[in-house]
């Protein structure tokens, strides 16, 4: 009986062993890579012949579309030119360039801030990776569109038009496009589109930032004065809490800044955005924040795969610009929330989910529009996250 107690109590020790074993991190980053190609090029192919029309998400059983107007217009084609980065597939160029196209008529837009993210996405991975002047084009046009919203008096590139509520909005989602004047900047030595670029992040960061350095949604601006006359919300669930995409905005944001200028206050508030995310006490185990930190039906309020990709290509970085002792943190917290979204939970089964890879993302909650269903933003971080921990593996 003695010998038998032994010998269960080996089987049950190497049973745990066995099943605490991680998953090594090189096979979730190329099984994350496998489903997002298989994904993606059956998602291209259902809207192939549907000329000018783009994925945005599937819901209720239905695709849903968009056209080039539709500030998501670049994520698919530019999670198409990621995808053709990583693995060179003929297949996946063509849909790549297929898809792009059908964007450009976004570049003389000026009623919008998005165009960042509708060209860059798009046409600037393109030109990454295929050097075609068309593209660089596209890309100087959009950034003239883009600067027609800057205003010099107030500091910064307006989001939204005037209303009866806010004179000047500009949201923290505008971070984000200001790596397509950055790029632009750079290559046609146009230092125009940099000064603009770090005028709007240096007013961003004086005013949009909390003591606890979370961040507001929307700060809109008094015209004759400059100051701002409102800090609220729009998508969040209120005009003091923590909206989690806002969050991941502002990690990605000013961690792109500092790497595109140097500039160390750039650093120093992805740091503090960083420290704000990492240490919250509503951060759940997994990693993937629910839409809002501070909703008020928390463990129970949805969970935003969207802000978790964003977070984790954002902590990826940082962790490779950041020289402190903290930037072993910033990685190993990106490898958790890629673990999380890589696993059964987030990451579709081939075929599924109307051919987009993650499942439960948040568009906007206080509309009901797009609560847990996939998102095309959500593809994108999540396969850019992935193609940078990959870039890292190949290094060490």
């Amino acid at each position: 009986m003695r010998k038998l107690f032994i010998y269960l109590v080996i089987i049950s020790g190497l049973l745990f062993i066995s099943c605490d074993k991680k998953e090594p991190l090189s096979e979730v980053v190329q099984r994350g890579l496998d489903i997002s190609t298989r994904q993606s090029i059956y998602l291209a192919g259902e809207l192939e012949n549907q000329m000018e029309i783009l994925p945005r998400t599937y819901e209720n059983n239905e695709l849903k579309t968009a056209g080039y107007k539709s500030w998501i217009s670049g994520f698919f084609p530019g999670v198409l030119w990621y995808l053709y980065e990583n693995d060179s597939l003929t297949e996946i160029r063509k849909y790549a360039e297929l898809y792009t196209a059908r964007v450009e008529e976004a570049k003389t837009m000026t009623n919008t801030h998005d165009l960042g993210f509708m060209l860059y996405c798009s046409f600037g991975n393109g030109y990454r990776l295929t050097s075609n002047p068309h593209y660089l084009e596209v890309l100087k046009t959009g950034a003239e569109s883009l600067s027609t919203r800057f205003n010099e008096k107030v500091g910064v590139i307006k989001s939204w038009n005037s209303n009866g509520k806010w004179q000047y909005p500009v949201i923290i989602d505008n971070m984000m496009n200001l790596e397509m004047l950055s790029f632009v900047a750079k290559d046609t030595n146009q230092e125009h589109f940099m000064d603009i670029a770090n005028t709007h992040a240096r007013t961003t960061l004086l005013h949009h930032f909390r003591p606890d350095n979370s961040c507001y949604h929307v700060i809109s601006y008094d015209t004759i004065t400059g100051k701002p006359h409102a800090k609220q919300t729009h998508q969040g669930y209120s005009d003091s809490s923590a909206w989690a995409r806002g969050q991941a905005w502002a990690l990605y944001g000013y961690t792109m800044m500092y790497r595109e200028t140097g500039k160390p206050e750039y650093l120093e508030q992805a740091r503090k955005v960083a420290s704000f995310i990492k240490n919250h006490p509503n951060l759940p185990e997994d990693k993937v924040p629910y839409w809002d930190f501070d909703a008020p039906d928390i463990p129970n309020a949805p969970r935003d795969a969207s802000a978790a990709a964003v977070m984790a290509s954002a902590f990826i970085e940082l962790s490779q610009l950041d020289k402190s002792s903290e930037a072993a943190g910033w990685l190993s917290l990106a490898e958790e929330q890629i673990r999380s979204l890589s696993s059964v939970e987030y990451l579709a089964e081939p075929g599924t989910n109307g051919g987009f890879i993650l499942k439960h993302s948040v568009g906007n909650y206080n509309k009901n529009s797009e609560v847990d269903v996939p998102l095309t933003y959500a593809d994108y971080y999540y396969v850019e996250a992935l193609l940078r921990l990959k870039k890292l593996q190949n290094e060490n």
